[in-house]
C-alpha cells in the first residue's frame, strides 16, 4: 500500500487509464457478439459527437483553419483504425489486438521522420527494428503469407498512426475539438453510409468495413454504454496523466494496458498467448517503451 501511496500521479492516472481501457476493450468485444464492429465504432463516435458538440454551442471554436482536407485525412484514418481494431477485438484475443494497436507508437516515429523531418536517434532506429520482430513473432507469417487479422491488426497502428502524426500539423491550424471532432464526425457519418451500401455488396475480403444497422436491446445496451463510460474515463485519466508526469514516462506506463487486456480477455475466454506470441508482445512492449523515451 506505501509503494502505491508514494506512487508518481501521473503513473498512478496512466495505471487507472490502461485498465479502464482494457474494460472499454472487453465491452466492445462483448458488444461485437450481437451486432458488427461496423455498428460497434457508430455507437462509440456518436456519443462522443453529441460532447464534443454541446462543448461547440457553449463556447465556439476559434482558430485559423485552411486544411480541411488533412483534417479529413485524420478523421478517415482514425476511423479505419478504430474500425480494424474493433473487428480484431471481435475475432482474435483482446491482447494481441490490443498490442497491434500499440504499434501504433512505432508506426508514429517513422512517419514523423518522413513527414514531419523529426529526427530519430540510433536507439530509436533500433527499437523500431526489435519492434518489427515482435510483430513478426505475433504474425508468425506462413508460406501463404499474413492472416486477414493480422493485416488488419497492422493496419489498426499503421492507420492511428498516420492519424498521430497529422494532429501534429492540425495543432497549428485548428482547436483541438474540431481535431477531436474530425474523427468522431466521420467515425459516425461513414459508418451510416456503409450501413446503406452493405447490402448491395457481398466482398468476404472487406466484410470488416460491412454491416446491417440492428436496433440494440437489452443487455447490449449495457455492453455500449459500458464502453462509452470507460472509453470517456480511460480519455479523461490519460489527459490528467499526461498533464502530471513527463511524456516518456507515461507513454511507458501505458504499455500495462496490453497485460491488463490479456488479463481481461482470458476472464471472457480467451486463450493464453503462446510462448512465441508472448515474446513478440514483449518485443513490441520494450520497442515501444525505448521510442518513447528516446523522443
Amino acid at each position: 500500500m506505501k509503494i502505491i501511496e508514494n506512487m508518481n500521479k501521473g503513473v498512478k492516472y496512466m495505471l487507472v487509464a490502461s485498465l479502464t481501457f482494457a474494460f472499454m476493450g472487453a465491452f466492445a468485444k462483448l458488444a461485437s457478439q450481437h451486432m458488427s464492429s461496423l455498428e460497434v465504432v457508430f455507437f462509440r463516435n456518436i456519443a462522443g459527437v453529441l460532447i464534443i458538440g454541446f462543448a461547440i454551442l457553449k463556447k465556439p471554436m476559434t482558430h485559423v483553419g485552411g486544411k480541411p482536407w488533412l483534417l479529413f485525412f485524420r478523421g478517415m484514418m482514425g476511423f479505419l483504425a478504430l474500425l480494424a481494431f474493433f473487428y480484431n477485438i471481435a475475432h482474435i484475443p483482446l491482447g494481441d489486438a490490443m498490442t497491434f494497436s500499440k504499434t501504433s507508437t512505432i508506426f508514429t516515429a517513422i512517419f514523423a521522420w518522413m513527414f514531419l523531418k523529426e529526427k530519430l536517434t540510433l536507439a530509436a532506429w533500433g527499437a523500431i527494428g526489435i519492434g518489427f520482430i515482435g510483430i513478426v513473432m505475433i504474425t508468425q507469417p506462413s508460406g501463404v503469407g499474413f492472416t486477414k487479422y493480422d493485416i488488419l491488426g497492422i493496419f489498426s497502428g499503421i492507420g492511428a498512426a498516420l492519424a498521430y502524426t497529422s494532429i501534429r500539423e492540425l495543432k497549428r491550424y485548428y482547436d483541438t475539438r474540431a481535431i477531436v471532432l474530425s474523427f468522431m464526425g466521420v467515425g459516425t457519418l461513414m459508418p451510416l453510409l456503409l450501413f446503406f451500401i452493405s447490402p448491395y455488396l457481398d466482398i468476404e475480403e472487406f466484410d470488416f468495413l460491412l454491416g446491417t444497422f440492428v436496433m440494440p436491446e437489452g443487455i447490449v445496451w449495457f455492453y455500449l454504454i459500458g464502453m462509452g463510460l470507460f472509453a470517456t474515463l480511460s480519455q479523461v485519466l490519460m489527459t490528467k496523466a499526461y498533464g502530471e508526469t513527463s511524456a516518456g514516462i507515461v507513454a511507458t506506463v501505458s504499455y500495462m494496458n496490453i497485460p491488463f487486456s490479456i488479463a481481461v480477455g482470458v476472464m471472457l475466454g480467451d486463450s493464453l498467448p503462446s510462448l512465441l506470441v508472448s515474446c513478440g508482445i514483449l518485443l513490441i512492449i520494450l520497442s515501444g517503451i525505448i521510442v518513447a523515451r528516446a523522443k
